[in-house]
C-alpha cells in the first residue's frame, strides 16, 4: 500500500454485482457493496471501489466470501447546491476465501476540526472527531471517527493538528435527515475506534 498511515482490510459477502463508476486517464474503476457482519449480527454495508484490472484478474475459486485490501478514500461532491463527502474503500486487492469475517481498519493523520464531545441520554460518552489522513501527491483523505467511553473522554482533549492514530472498523449508519422534498434514508460512513494513540497519550477501549 502507499502509506501506513492507511489501510483496511474486509472480509465479507458481495452484496451487488460491480457497476460502472467511472474513468480516470483511461483506467476504469468500478463500484459494488460488501456485506461484512459484527460480532453482535449487524452488518455493515460498505462500498468498494476497484480497478477494472482487478476486477479481470479476480480468481472466484478460493469460496464464497470476498477479502478486500486496500485504503478508505474521501471525495468531496457537490449536489443541488450543496457538498457531501463520500466515503468508500479503495481496493488495491481482491481475492476470494472464505473464513471469519474481517473489519480491520489502522489510520493515521493530524485533526482537522475540534473534536465533538457529547453524552447519550443513557449517560453513554462520544466523541466525533475527524483526521485529514495523508495520501500521495500532497492529498489526503478526510474521515470521520467516533469514539466511545474513556476513549472519547481523552479525545475531547485534543486540538486540531494534533495527530491521531486509531484502530477500529468501518461501518455504516442509516438515518433520516429533514429536507425541503420531506424525510430522507441516508446512509453515513464511520471509523468505530477500537484504540486511539496520540503523540503522548495511548487510549484504549474495549468493547
Amino acid at each position: 500500500m502507499e502509506h501506513t498511515e492507511n489501510q483496511i482490510t474486509l472480509r465479507g459477502s458481495l452484496q451487488t454485482l460491480p457497476w460502472f463508476s467511472h474513468e480516470n486517464h483511461g483506467r476504469k474503476f468500478y463500484r459494488f457493496m460488501l456485506e461484512v457482519p459484527r460480532l453482535s449480527g449487524t452488518v455493515d454495508l460498505l462500498p468498494i471501489v476497484a480497478e477494472e484490472s482487478i476486477l479481470n484478474t479476480m480468481d472466484l475459486s478460493g469460496g464464497d466470501m470476498l477479502t478486500v485490501t486496500g485504503q478508505i478514500r474521501s471525495h468531496n461532491v457537490r449536489e443541488n447546491g450543496v457538498r457531501h463527502l463520500l466515503i468508500f474503500v479503495f481496493a488495491a486487492g481482491i481475492i476470494a476465501e472464505d473464513g471469519e469475517p474481517i473489519n480491520d481498519v489502522r489510520i493515521e493523520g493530524p485533526l482537522c476540526k475540534e473534536p465533538v464531545y457529547r453524552r447519550t441520554p443513557l449517560g453513554r460518552e462520544i466523541c466525533d472527531v475527524m483526521l485529514a489522513v495523508p495520501r500521495a501527491f500532497k492529498r489526503a483523505d478526510y474521515l470521520p471517527c467516533i469514539l466511545w467511553g474513556s476513549t472519547a473522554h481523552q479525545a475531547s482533549r485534543c486540538r486540531i493538528r494534533d495527530r491521531i492514530r486509531i484502530c477500529g472498523r468501518l461501518q455504516s449508519r442509516i438515518y433520516t435527515k429533514l429536507t425541503d422534498d420531506g424525510p430522507q434514508e441516508r446512509t453515513a460512513y464511520e471509523i468505530s475506534a477500537l484504540t486511539a494513540q496520540t503523540l503522548t497519550d495511548e487510549i484504549q477501549q474495549q468493547t
